[in-house]
């Protein structure tokens, strides 16, 4: 079943269930509230009947009897409202009407108003407490002798006893019966429950269509998310959907959309690595293919005795050496992952990082000069460090390699000193800089500052400043740049104390 429909039969069946029990309810009270006044209505002309009925001397203020003049007009005038009622004297017996009791015009078969009290009601009309009744046969056939099935007529009585007033002295003369027909409260009754039904029935054509419009207003919201997931299916990444931050859909679009975003992130992300990945294999073709090239050249060389006898030993130095670059750009890119994954194990040991310093610019000294560079080192006399050891130096040798690269003819400053829990080394170029752009992905792995640097000598893979990023984190350590273009750059590491460390791997 389509959710529109689904969604129509829910509001439908809730709004017609309320309505049915309201609708219940309803008739059960007009019910009752008949039954109430008409009880109401019979005891205000049983009080009226009282006060005229009985007959007293004023003289001996005593009852004489009742009048039976006032009695016979009141039964024709209450007739036409069907309404009927009948006399009792003190000694419970029927003094109105008399005999067998008054025909009654429009009753079936000649029946007459027979009420009957009991003993247990008529001694609680002797309390003078009034008595109503429900709805009970108080008719019956004229002739007894007519079948057991003839017609009989229900009525609802009030009885209401009957006191003589002398002064203080209330006296109990008797009682009156008074009914109405119960048919004529059904008559209005039905009315009623006609008036609803036709209410029922309105009400329950304007719940379709109210049903209808919510139905169709909450799925028309979610065929927009719907559609809007096929776009996404499709690759689409740019579609958002309006949301007006009010309820559970509104906040499923929210989600939506931040889902989109993340995709469209994730996306450019994956493009942009995929570039970078083409860019690195390209760059790695092209550096293996020198070498490569270079070692096949003198390997043919050597088996056809091309290469002189005192050039043979510098052909092998030359082939060794691109054999190293060639294992370098290999390893550079295991390292990588294993550390990216967190597989490679640290082995941290206090040590004093002032003599590391000292050893690096040693051994780069010969490199900086290459590019007319040339360090400054400012470090305490004892730098404790608490780290792994090769680490440190491999992530110190990239930085301080990566100044060399973008720095020429320039000073590199490098900076050793303490905090309360950590030791921090500085290295400061003042080469050609980076833009904004360029600090903000210059830990990703395959990035270049500068793409036309793809022929040095050393960080030819991109990877070397990623590695020392991951190395740093993995340390619980931190790394931070700070570049402005044509100025230089500012690498700022941060190794922590033990006990201080916490380490952070990015996936």
């Amino acid at each position: 079943m389509k959710l529109i429909y689904q969604q129509m039969l829910a509001f439908f069946a809730v709004i017609i269930t309320v309505i049915v029990v309201l609708g219940f309810s309803f008739i059960r009270t007009t019910r009752t509230m008949l039954y109430q006044n008409s009880w109401q209505q019979l005891q205000q002309y049983a009080a009226s009947i009282e006060k005229e009925a009985i007959r007293y001397n004023t003289k001996t203020n005593q009852v004489v009897g009742f009048n039976q003049q006032f009695l016979n007009d009141g039964t024709v005038i209450l007739r036409d409202q069907h309404i009927h009622f009948s006399v009792y004297d003190a000694n419970k017996k029927l003094v109105y009407p008399s005999g067998m009791g008054t025909t009654m015009s429009g009753t079936p078969g000649g029946s007459i108003y027979d009420p009957k009290i009991s003993a247990k009601d008529w001694k609680k009309l002797k309390r003078n407490k009034i008595i109503t009744q429900s709805p009970h046969v108080t008719f019956r056939t004229r002739n007894r002798d007519q079948p057991v099935n003839t017609p009989s007529l229900r009525t609802i009585d009030v009885l209401v006893p009957l006191f003589y007033k002398n002064g203080a002295t209330k006296k109990f003369v008797g009682a009156i019966s008074i009914g109405s027909f119960e048919q004529t409260l059904q008559a209005n009754e039905q009315q009623i429950e006609k008036n609803l039904f036709i209410a029922l029935l309105v009400s329950g054509i304007a719940a379709l269509l109210l049903s209808y419009i919510l139905a169709r207003y909450s799925v028309r919201r979610i065929n927009r998310l719907r559609y809007a997931t096929h776009s996404v299916a499709n690759g689409d990444f740019d579609i958002q959907v309006d949301s007006n931050h009010k309820d559970e859909i509104d906040d499923l679009a929210d989600d939506f959309n931040g889902m989109v975003n993340s995709l469209r992130t994730s996306n450019e992300e994956i493009k942009r690595q995929e570039k970078r990945r083409r860019e690195f294999m390209a760059d790695a073709a092209h550096e293996m293919r020198t070498p490569l090239t270079t070692i096949n050249g003198i390997l043919e060389g050597l088996a056809y005795d091309a290469i002189p006898e005192e050039d043979k030993g510098h052909s092998i130095e030359l082939m060794q050496n691109e054999t190293k670059r060639l294992i370098r750009l290999v390893n550079e890119n295991l390292d990588y992952e294993k550390i990216r994954t967190g597989q490679i194990a640290l082995n941290k040991t206090n040590f004093d990082g002032a003599e590391v310093l000292h050893n690096l610019v040693e051994q780069l000294t010969k490199k900086a000069a290459a590019a007319d560079d040339e360090f400054k080192l400012t470090v305490p006399e004892k730098l404790p460090v608490w780290a792994d050891y090769d680490r440190f130096v491999q992530v110190l040798f990239n930085i301080m390699q990566n100044a060399i690269q973008f720095s020429q003819a320039n000073v590199i400053e490098v900076t050793g000193s303490r905090t309360d829990h950590a030791t921090v080394v500085a290295i400061q170029d003042h080469g050609i800089g980076m833009k904004p752009d360029q600090v903000k992905n210059i830990w990703e792995r395959y990035y270049k500052a500068d793409p036309s640097r793809k022929n040095t000598k050393y960080g030819e893979s991109g990877l070397g400043l990623a590695i020392s990023h991951q190395l740093v984190q993995q340390h619980g350590g931190s790394i931070k740049v700070d570049s402005v273009e044509n100025e230089g750059t500012c690498f700022t590491v941060t190794f922590p104390d033990e006990g201080f460390d916490k380490p952070i791997i990015d996936d």
